[in-house]
Order: C-alpha cells, then sequence, then structure tokens
C-alpha cells in the first residue's frame, strides 16, 4: 500500500545526508594527503618523478569517477579482496579527489612569484627549506579558495557512489522515492539537504577569496 511521507522518511534521508558527509571528508582527507603528494612530485626537480606524477594525474583525470567506482568495487572483488561499498567508494574518490587537488595545488605552488624562489635561493636556503618556508606558504595562501570551493563537488560527486551499493543521501532519496512513489517531494527535499551542504562551502571559498585577496599576493621578500 501506498503511503504518505513521515517521519521515517525523513530520518532515512537524514542518515543518507549524514553518510554523504561521512564520505565526504574520507575523500577529502585521504585525496588532500595523496594529493599533496602528488603537487610536490609535479614540481619536482627529478624529471623521472615529474612524469610520473604527471602520467598519474592524467590517467585519472581521462576516467570518469563511475568507473573508478566499478573498478574498485568489482574489480577489486574479482582480485579476490571484497571490500564494503563505504571502503570501496572511499577509495574510488580518494584516487579521484587526489588526482584533482593535485593539480590544483601544483598551480598554486607555481603562481607564486618567481622572485620569491630567487629570494630564497640567495639565502641558501635547501630546496625543502625554500619549500616549506617561503613558497608554501604563500601556495597555501591562493589555493585555499578553490580548494574550499572543490569541496563542493566532492559532495556532489558522492551521488556516484550509490552504484555500488552505498546509501547516501540520493540512494536514500531513491528508495523512500520507490516506497512512496512520491518523486517531486522526495527529491525537493534531497535537493534542500545537498543545498544545505553545498552552499555554506561556496559562501566560504567566495568570503575567503575576498579576505586573502589572491589576486594581489603578499610575498614574503620584497
Amino acid at each position: 500500500m501506498q503511503t504518505s511521507f513521515n517521519i521515517h522518511h525523513l530520518y532515512f534521508l537524514l542518515n543518507g545526508m549524514a553518510w554523504t558527509l561521512a564520505l565526504s571528508l574520507i575523500a577529502f582527507i585521504g585525496g588532500g594527503i595523496a594529493g599533496f603528494a602528488v603537487a610536490l612530485c609535479r614540481v619536482s626537480p627529478v624529471a623521472a618523478v615529474r612524469w610520473s606524477a604527471t602520467a598519474y594525474v592524467q590517467l585519472v583525470q581521462g576516467i570518469p569517477l563511475l568507473i573508478l567506482m566499478f573498478m574498485t568495487y568489482f574489480g577489486l572483488s574479482i582480485a579476490g579482496w571484497t571490500l564494503s561499498a563505504l571502503v570501496a567508494a572511499g577509495i574510488a574518490m580518494t584516487i579521484y579527489v587526489s588526482a584533482y587537488l593535485g593539480e590544483i595545488w601544483r598551480g598554486c605552488i607555481e603562481a607564486v612569484a618567481r622572485t620569491q624562489w630567487e629570494a630564497a635561493e640567495c639565502l641558501a636556503l635547501s630546496r625543502t627549506q625554500r619549500m616549506r618556508l617561503v613558497i608554501l606558504p604563500q601556495a597555501l595562501r591562493i589555493a585555499t579558495p578553490p580548494t574550499v570551493g572543490f569541496m563542493v563537488q566532492i559532495v556532489k560527486n558522492t551521488s556516484l557512489a550509490s552504484i555500488v551499493g552505498f546509501v547516501e543521501l540520493a540512494r536514500a532519496g531513491q528508495v523512500v522515492n520507490n516506497s512512496i512513489f512520491q518523486p517531486f517531494l522526495v527529491y525537493i527535499i534531497v535537493a534542500t539537504f545537498y543545498f544545505a551542504l553545498c552552499y555554506p562551502l561556496s559562501a566560504w571559498s567566495t568570503r575567503l577569496e575576498r579576505r586573502l585577496q589572491v589576486g594581489q599576493p603578499a610575498p614574503l621578500f620584497a
């Protein structure tokens, strides 16, 4: 018998929203750690390291996230590694996020004025010291707004995890709609929940861009 939308359906959607947030955090933290390594490799003075990182980025960016989900969930199970939907989706999104954040941060590192690199060299700092004390602090200032903005894409891309059976917000909406057959109401609520997750991040990104005045760099060396 068809039923009307009730508090139990709302609770189910809120639970899906919580899992969407959890998967987003897993993807951002894991992808951020790996992406930082990718960014450093992309600006490495060692050609083989740069080429390897470039190949990794191009490979991942050339494969749709949906296919990465399939490969981690079904491909690894064929190889004998049975993963839960959350773990498989987390691995796929971590790989995906690492490639894009790596490129974002690589661009921010290279956006630091060349004079800053040269000034650091004049102080006889090692490359590690130059990166840690001079370049990365300035790159962080440039990278903060686009990184926060990319988090919005991470949240929305979690909806693809439903393809491997992970019940996040979009999948929860499908389940509720299949039980009550009220798609307009259900998906308006789902869209509202996504907006509640994404809008603060978008507003924060805009505010950070104004506050940090990314277009007007503040060098450590004049």
